[in-house]
């Protein structure tokens, strides 16, 4: 599968929101094109370089993002939110004239839903009051309490740990190992 990436100094985990303010012109025509046919793009942290300018040095590991929703702001700038999918490994990337990066990707699989024990409950609850005291867009995400692998990946994706966590937390195929990680990290630093 190829697809445009788009890099960020953050992470974007499956079922998961992003809210993106767009101004360069590559990524204004990369929006346009998605959306005219529909198609998802990759979001890909940095792993040296920077968000504007020259395409940036990424991670192999990413999540595809679809456009949830879409509006025109002020000074030719574009507000979109962007909503996580499958994840995906880079097999090769090239970076196209307008600096534009594109990348054949190979999605991963889906990870396995896990049922949330009674261990893990309070860590489900936090998800819900953390989501709600943001408000839109991840308030109104569709929710999964019960399911583990969907409350690790938002526990990784909300809470202020460093992004190269993050990408970790993303790359990571078991999704109990995740939880028990992150847990473990939030429970020391208490």
């Amino acid at each position: 599968m190829e697809i445009p990436l788009f890099p960020l100094n953050s992470v974007l985990f499956p079922g998961g929101a992003l809210p993106l303010r767009i101004f360069e012109s590559r990524y204004i025509d990369m929006v346009s094109r998605c959306m005219k046919q529909q198609s998802c793009f990759g979001i890909v942290m940095i792993k040296s370089g920077k968000e504007v300018a020259d395409a940036p040095e990424v991670y192999d590991y990413g999540t595809l993002a679809d456009i949830h929703y879409f509006e025109k702001l002020e000074g030719g700038l574009l507000g979109i939110t962007a909503r996580g999918g499958q994840r995906f490994h880079i097999k090769n990337s090239w970076v196209e004239t307008n600096q534009l990066r594109m990348a054949e990707v190979e999605l991963l699989t889906h990870e396995e839903t896990l049922e949330m024990s009674k261990e893990y409950r309070p860590w489900a609850e936090l998800v819900a009051e953390i989501l709600q005291q943001l408000g839109p867009p991840y308030s109104v995400l569709p929710c999964d309490y019960d399911n583990a692998t969907w409350v690790s990946h938002r526990l990784a994706e909300l809470l202020p740990i460093e992004r190269e966590l993050k990408q970790l937390f993303l790359q990571m195929q078991d999704p109990q190992q995740r939880l028990e990680r992150i847990i473990a990290l939030l429970s020391n630093s208490r």
